[in-house]
């Protein structure tokens, strides 16, 4: 059940060796510009990539996985799994046993207790977490002494181990029930500002709209970390993250656009980092709002735009074009899904099928209204402003006008209940960047049980086919099983076009070669960050 990722490509520019500390770097601090501001440091209150990279600094899953893709146990003793009794035969109890050298950075005790209230502390309905796909199966939660933890399930469920406080899209951390379980909900909890994890950093301060500082945990179970500091300033404009680098006042860039990419692979003294990830950049469409609850109106959107030519003209290299969610990465990638070439005529054809009728100034029109739609994507990306100019020029030509809105990526991922655009339906088209998890479980994206509040399914599309196949592929251990049904998935997506796949792109990283073992592994960096040296 493991993701095989590409080996990661680097490159170090002229100048000192690897090996020899930079005059510029300041050693055992680590200084990184960060892409979006957080709204909390409450590791369940995570939205994006961003939020995840500091929770994973602060805070532990039950099981991570290295840059190889294996599953390793972090705070689980050992990775449950079919072989050793972990799972039982019918895929209905999971049984964690976890490690007993585990603290809270307040020097309380790590118990089962905490993991079974994480788990309660996701499904409080009342909890502004992002989704619940996964914990959501559990029935109840047994601890029958301090260091096991017993999940009953309702029914199988093949990504389990992987998606419940594992490496999955939404990777959620285990918190302390002894500070939080006051609180009829976290989502204004003082922890949230100042949290204590059990991870190999701790929060000392954080500064809102402009950095969050922590220092090692020497402590950690695993190891006194070899970083003394790390300050993660937010910096959204990536233009000014890039001349943070060059000017030798930042250490490591997350995620850098695919110019930064471009302009960075040759420069001197910086180290580019792509590894493979699950990941995939597409344009979501709002099913709720019409014309797009219209098929026709979105497969027509689908011919209309190139996303060949967007992912050559704009990816340099750094990303593969797409053809559904599931990477080529995956085992469950399928290569006979449908694909939407770029096809202006197809396109002209569909809409005039649907009653859109081209009028005097190129636009068409339907029952007196006009073909008009708005595209959102996030502030200081120069790749999303060229690709949504793109867009609009080429849908002009179908008769489609499309204006185009940025919103800083705090309000545009954030959750409905926070005014989120996205996850609040507030648009119509949507550049959107997603990371899946280790495993190419899809049900929180698409299935119909998970649009929002309850999940990531931005599009609110909703198909009983799609969902029963995705069941099938959730509660079935046989891989071929879950090949087949997730072939299927992917069939029907296609089919139904809630979403239009532009790339897979790699992470992309840039940093001061004098970093050391940052080793990301395609979902989330932190996995052995008390290793990490400069």
């Amino acid at each position: 059940m493991l993701l095989l990722f590409l080996a990661a490509c680097s490159r170090t520019g002229n100048g000192t060796p690897i090996g020899t500390r930079h005059p510029w770097t300041q050693p055992e601090v680590l200084r990184v510009d960060d892409w979006a501001n957080p709204n909390s440091l409450n590791p369940l209150l995570a939205s994006n990539t961003s939020d995840n990279f500091l929770a994973g600094l602060a805070f532990d899953l039950l099981v991570t996985v290295d840059d190889k893709g294996n599953d390793v146990p972090d705070l689980a003793a050992t990775v449950p799994t079919l072989a050793n009794g972990g799972i039982a035969k019918d895929g209905r109890t999971v049984t964690y046993h976890l490690r007993k050298n585990v603290k809270w950075q307040d020097g309380v005790p790590f118990t089962a207790k905490d993991v079974k209230f994480s788990w309660q502390a996701v499904m409080n309905p009342n909890n502004n977490v992002v989704e619940r796909r996964g914990y959501d199966v559990v029935s109840s939660v047994d601890t029958p002494d301090p260091y096991t933890v017993i999940f009953h399930l309702k029914e199988a469920f093949a990504p389990f181990v992987d998606t419940v406080f594992g490496e999955s899209d939404d990777p959620f951390r285990v918190v302390p029930e002894h500070i939080l379980a006051k609180y009829p909900n976290i989502n204004r909890a003082p922890f949230n500002a100042l949290p204590i994890g059990t991870g190999p950093f701790k929060v000392v301060k954080w500064v809102h709209g402009d950095h969050v500082e922590f220092v090692a945990n020497d402590d950690y179970f695993k190891g006194k970390p070899k970083l003394r500091r790390i300050v993660v300033r937010f910096v959204t404009d990536d233009n000014t993250r890039e001349a943070s680098l060059r000017s030798h006042s930042a250490d490591l860039l997350n995620d850098i656009s695919f110019p930064i990419v471009r302009d960075l692979r040759s420069a001197a003294n910086v180290r580019v980092l792509l590894p493979g990830s699950p990941a995939y950049e597409s344009i979501d469409l709002n099913l709720k709002r019409p014309p797009l609850d219209d098929v026709r109106v979105r497969r027509a959107l689908a011919y209309g735009i190139d996303a060949a030519s967007i992912t050559r003209d704009n990816t340099y290299g750094a990303a593969d074009l797409a053809t559904e969610d599931i990477a080529k990465s995956s085992w469950a990638y399928d290569p006979n899904v449908t694909i939407y070439a770029y096809d202006s005529a197809k396109a002209a054809q569909l809409l005039e099928a649907a009653g859109w009728k081209t009028g005097a100034d190129g636009i068409r029109s339907k029952n007196g209204k006009r073909l008009e739609l708005q595209l959102v994507y996030g502030q200081g990306n120069p790749t999303s402003q060229v690709i949504g100019a793109e867009v609009q020029s080429e849908l002009r030509r179908i008769g489609v006008d499309l204006s185009i809105k940025s919103y800083n990526y705090t309000l545009l991922y954030a959750t409905q209940q926070l005014g989120g655009i996205l996850l609040g339906g507030k648009y119509d088209l949507g550049l959107y960047a997603w990371i899946a998890g280790i495993d190419p479980d899809d049900s929180q994206q698409f299935m119909c049980a998970y649009v929002p509040p309850n999940g990531n399914n931005i599009a609110n599309y909703c198909n009983k086919q799609f969902d029963a196949a995705e069941n099938v592929a959730l509660h079935s251990f046989d891989r071929n099983v879950r090949k087949a049904a997730y072939a299927k998935t992917q069939a029907l997506l296609a089919q139904d076009v809630p979403v239009l796949f532009l790339y897979y792109p790699k992470r992309r990283y840039a940093m001061n070669p004098d970093l050391q073992n940052f080793a990301p592994n395609g979902v989330s960096e932190d996995w052995n960050a008390w290793q990490w040296s400069i």
